[in-house]
């Protein structure tokens, strides 16, 4: 009996302690129901991206917020003798209310600081036709605004104000946003004060909205509202990605699609505006249209081949240079014509002055030419 104990004795007690451990921690495999769900928890030393996974985004605000300011402009409205029979209700950034006759009319908008020594970046739209521009700071200080300079093509604006000690916000370097990036608009809203907003990149590059003659939008669903025009669109760490400018919406509300200028494009436009008091671009003086498959067919040339010249201003460049209408622009400066937007962004950023070439198709023959570049005028108002 003692032999038996000593050689069965200690595999009997190993079984046994398994069969409890078994019990107590993996009950199913012993054919016992259980209500608890086992959860995977995630290590914390695993690295979240940025803009994911995070509880708040208070020093991301902490450091852009104080570099946002608001903007009051008034305007001095027109006698009554001299408004319309049906007076139009104000719109964009404007109050819904229409001031007595006479009186001045007030609107509202955001401008974000871009430098500590006061220039300050808003749209046009918010100071276009303003008499003064009033900005204050989310410290409580307050300054009269002088405007340096406009471009109504992209509808950017640039104010300058003389206050010391001022904060102002880091461009992002992270190039191009994209698609499902965390952003968060910041600007003052129905006059309310300063605001922010969270949301992600909806889209990128929009453009033909009919807002402004360059359009590169990015678009968002952080919630923008009248009022937020000219304010900062930031990234999770805190650094200027866009300028809020327009929203889409058939209410006058926020409908999740909302518009903002890329900053690069903005901070281009800012200092040539400082340099030179406007925004000097590359012109050729053509109206064009996409090669459609019934022009194709017209003009004897494959479809989507170039560009059709619909129109040549009389003694601009592309005149002076031989161009006219039905000619097929194949390639500027070797690069294809692919859309008439592609093609303007590419002469704009040329030198007044320079010499482009210009591949056409006329006639079924390839033609080239030498056009200088001249200086876009201002079809904005």
């Amino acid at each position: 009996m003692n032999e038996l104990m000593r050689d069965w004795g200690w595999p009997v007690a190993c079984g046994v302690l398994l069969a409890l451990v078994l019990l107590q921690y993996y009950p199913q495999s012993m054919g016992i129901p259980t209500s608890e769900t086992i959860i995977e928890v995630a290590s914390s030393a695993e690295p979240s991206r940025s803009g994911q996974g995070t509880s708040s985004y208070r020093l991301a605000v902490q450091r852009a917020a104080p570099a946002v300011a608001n903007v009051y402009t008034t305007k001095r409205v027109a006698n009554q003798a001299d408004q319309s029979a049906q007076p139009q209700k104000a719109t964009g950034d404007y109050a819904d209310a229409l001031p007595a006759p006479g009186t001045s009319d007030s609107s509202l908008g955001s401008a974000v600081i871009l430098s500590p020594d006061g220039y300050l970046l808003t749209n046009n739209h918010v100071i276009a036709g303003a008499e003064q521009i009033l900005v204050g700071l989310r410290d409580g200080r307050e300054a009269i605004a002088t405007l340096v300079g406009t471009d109504p093509e992209t509808d950017l604006a640039v104010l300058k104000i003389q206050l010391g000690d001022l904060p102002s916000v880091s461009i992002s370097a992270a190039g191009e946003q994209q698609v499902g990036d965390v952003v968060l608009a910041i600007g003052n809203p129905f006059g309310l004060g300063q605001t922010v907003t969270m949301g992600i990149v909806s889209a990128t590059g929009r453009n033909q909205l009919g807002l402004n003659t360059y359009e590169d939008f990015i678009q968002t669903d952080a919630a923008i509202n009248q009022g937020n025009s000219g304010g900062a669109l930031i990234d999770t760490a805190g650094n200027l990605v866009g300028i809020n400018t327009a929203i889409f919406s058939q209410s006058g509300g926020s409908q999740g699609i909302g518009f903002a200028i890329p900053v690069n494009l903005a901070a281009e436009v800012m200092q040539e505006i400082i340099k030179n008091g406007r925004v000097v671009r590359g012109w050729l003086g053509v109206e064009v249209q996409p090669l459609t498959a019934e022009l194709a067919e017209a003009l004897k040339v494959d479809a989507g081949t170039g560009l059709v010249i619909s129109g040549v201003y009389r003694d601009g460049p592309a005149s002076q240079a031989g161009l006219r209408p039905g000619d097929v622009i194949l390639r500027i400066e070797n690069e294809p014509a692919i859309t008439g937007r592609q093609a303007m962004n590419q002469v704009a950023t040329a030198d007044p002055g320079e010499t482009v070439t210009i591949e056409v198709l006329r006639e079924g023959e390839a033609i080239s030419f030498e056009a200088a570049v001249g200086v876009r005028p201002n079809f904005r108002p």
